[in-house]
């Protein structure tokens, strides 16, 4: 037990690291091969924010832990926006742009909306996976087609910012920190899936309850301390557009590889329970981002909602211990 518990902390520490290097290694790829910093910031930063959330998922479904899987992706939604945006906006107010009300808001509805509808019959197959797949294929694109209005130039801004500030490597650089910060998750992952299912034998919980907390939490790490170094920066859209963006990832990409893989089903439980309470989250942020814009407020997420997601995210992992 005690090694277990180590493991994870090693592990988890591993992973926020080596997943930082992999985003600089990879960002910096893509801009040495001129990749244009928006389209660096809306795909390949997102993106690789959910690598920890992937790998992680990819390794309990391989060793059939399907509890840590879709543990794993519904978890660190909910922590998303139940920890990361509740602590974040506790810090500061955050705005909502208009940008982002008319992209990535009615992205993150229908995604959520589309994986409600596959986990209705408690089941994740591969065509599942293969339609959640062709939803992430079509978001990048949607993504990488993006082109602002010159009335958007605080969210160009923003993301250049948020791309600038990742260091700028040589392409022989990029390429060792992007293959040491895949390797490093790889072994990180599976280090952290043993030390998880052991944890859950010694409890005598089961392995979806320790995907929900311990690494749901774990794995969303490197969104909250991006997010509140954003917003210390004064970069708020920033930490916004983080939560949003990574997920929607979390449901494309962290639910669909798995369930290629190694297809599984689930207890009504985490359909009602779990998938409920992200997607009450989730309608609560979408509700709160449109009033704002539509009583033309300069502050949309503010710190009472902080609290309400706060407060809302540790009454959730209260039940699920209650209930273990």
């Amino acid at each position: 037990m005690l090694v277990a518990s180590l493991t994870i902390l090693f592990s988890i520490a591993l992973l926020v690291w080596s997943a930082d290097k992999f985003v600089n290694g990879s960002a910096s790829l893509a801009r040495n091969f001129g990749m244009p910093p928006l389209l660096i910031g809306l795909t390949v930063v997102s993106l690789g924010t959910s690598a920890p959330e992937i790998l992680v998922s990819l390794t309990a479904a391989m060793i059939g832990a399907s509890g840590i899987a879709i543990g794993n992706a519904v978890g660190s939604n909910i922590a998303n926006i139940g920890l990361v945006l509740g602590v974040t906006a506790l810090i500061a107010p955050l705005p909502v742009r208009s940008a982002l009300t008319r992209k990535e808001l009615p992205i993150l509805a229908l995604v959520t909306l589309g994986a409600g509808i596959l986990l209705f019959n408690l089941n994740l197959s591969r065509l599942d996976g293969f339609l959640l797949l062709g939803g992430l294929c079509i978001t990048l694109y949607l993504f990488a087609s993006y082109h602002p209005k010159s009335s958007d130039k605080e969210l160009i801004e923003e993301i250049e910012i948020e791309e600038e500030e990742l260091p700028h490597l040589k392409t022989r650089m990029a390429i060792f920190w992007f293959a040491a910060g895949l390797t490093l998750l790889v072994i990180s992952s599976k280090a952290l899936v043993w030390a998880a299912t052991n944890i859950a034998v010694e409890l005598g919980v089961s392995d979806l309850i320790i995907g929900l907390t311990i690494i749901a939490i774990g794995t969303s790490l490197p969104e909250l301390a991006a997010s509140i170094a954003s917003v210390l920066k004064g970069h708020h859209d920033i930490a916004l557009g983080n939560v949003i963006g990574s997920n929607i990832f979390n449901l494309l990409a962290v639910m669909s590889l798995p369930a290629i893989i190694a297809p599984y089903a689930f207890s009504e439980q985490v359909l009602w329970r779990d998938y409920g309470v992200m997607s009450l989250f989730t309608a609560i942020l979408i509700l709160s981002c449109y009033i704002g814009i539509n009583r033309k407020k300069t502050i949309n997420i503010s710190r009472a909602l902080g609290v309400l997601f706060c407060t809302g995210y540790v009454g959730y992992l209260i039940t699920l211990y209650i209930q273990a």
